[in-house]
């Protein structure tokens, strides 16, 4: 006896395989805007935390993507090398992106996440959009680090004021201290220095 199967699909039961498509929603929170949270920090500073976080959040994935195109990009007889710093200095600056995103949310605010919303509000300039010689690539990261490093000594000193002490901690132990040692290793292949004296 033949049974016959049955090709005909019905109505798929609620919480299905069938992923839910083309969802919509309203904003939960606007950007700017800071949730209360049980902190022991008030809303003002909490809300100029956040700001001072978010320029120097916005900044710092400028960099980031300065560093990545740049070690896509390097040429010359230290490609190699440089290559390598370039890309290990991106990983730590993504690594601060975090860091300072979530602190943001940890505040109770909107961590600027949208690359083109960062491209608003930071202060590095773009770069062209081609390849530069080696030196200028170097030297614009350096000029990069440098509009981070004065924004983060200012806002450090503002948040301590205030009482933020996480903030301050955050700035000072992961912008400024990795922020300086990537400068060091940068300046430093911008030394005209022969190898060897005839």
């Amino acid at each position: 006896m033949n049974a016959s199967v049955s090709t005909t699909a019905g109505p798929e039961p609620r919480g299905g395989t069938q992923p839910l498509l083309h969802q919509k929603g309203h904003e939960l929170q606007a950007y700017g805007t800071v949730k209360q949270l049980p902190i022991g920090l008030s809303h003002d500073t909490r809300r100029y935390s956040c700001q001072r976080l978010n320029r120097i959040l916005a900044d710092t994935q400028m960099l980031y993507g300065l560093y990545k195109k740049h070690h896509w990009l390097m040429r010359g007889a230290t490609f190699y090398q440089l290559h390598l710093l370039l890309d290990k200095h991106a990983g730590e600056q993504l690594a601060i992106v975090d860091a300072l995103a979530e602190r943001v949310q940890s505040l109770g605010g909107v961590a600027v996440g949208d690359p083109r919303h960062a491209a608003e509000i930071t202060g590095v300039p773009r770069p062209p959009d081609g390849v530069e010689e080696v030196p200028a690539m170097l030297s614009r990261l350096l000029e990069a680090h440098e509009t981070i490093l004065i924004e983060a000594r200012d806002a450090a000193s503002r948040v301590a004021g205030l009482g933020d002490d996480g903030t301050n901690d955050l700035i000072v132990s992961d912008v400024i201290r990795i922020g300086e040692a990537q400068v060091w290793f940068l300046a430093e292949h911008l030394v005209d220095t022969p190898l060897v004296r005839v």
